[in-house]
């Protein structure tokens, strides 16, 4: 049976993920992409660089946030969060950056920063609008 999440589960659940998909449209496109995020207040928090996700929630501020997780048992959960792009700039990104560090604890190194290597960084925050969640608990 399906179960709808309580909010202390969501808040719970959503500490414990690091991964999320960010889902956004534009000009009749649709895109989903997965990110490294991390939750605060009532923000969620990513640090990217330019692409079509950026591009594509630029034109369209209105976005689409999911996070799941699947256990060997058959269970899941799954939270759905719909919210408002803002992007983040100088002290406001330095401060994204900072709290997905800590949250993700991983400092960053050389190898992690070779990876997005010529392209320009993004950090953004999806300001919740709605958030509700589901699970399937088995045995």
């Amino acid at each position: 049976m399906i179960d709808e999440m309580s909010p202390g589960e969501i808040d719970e659940f959503m500490l414990t993920q690091k991964v999320g998909r960010v889902g956004c449209s534009s000009d009749g496109e649709t895109y989903v992409v997965p990110v490294i995020f991390a939750r605060h207040d009532d923000c969620l928090y990513v640090y990217t660089t330019e692409g079509k996700k950026v591009e594509m929630m630029r034109k369209n501020a209105r976005v689409c946030f999911e996070v799941d997780e699947y256990l060997v048992t058959g269970g899941w959960r799954s939270v759905i969060v719909q919210g408002t792009y803002e992007e983040l700039h100088d002290e406001d990104a330095r401060r994204a950056l900072k709290i997905i560090s800590d949250r993700v604890r991983s400092s960053t190194n050389s190898r992690e920063q070779d990876r997005g290597s010529g392209r320009v960084p993004v950090a953004f925050r999806v300001r919740v609008t709605e958030i509700t969640g589901r699970k399937v608990q088995r045995s």
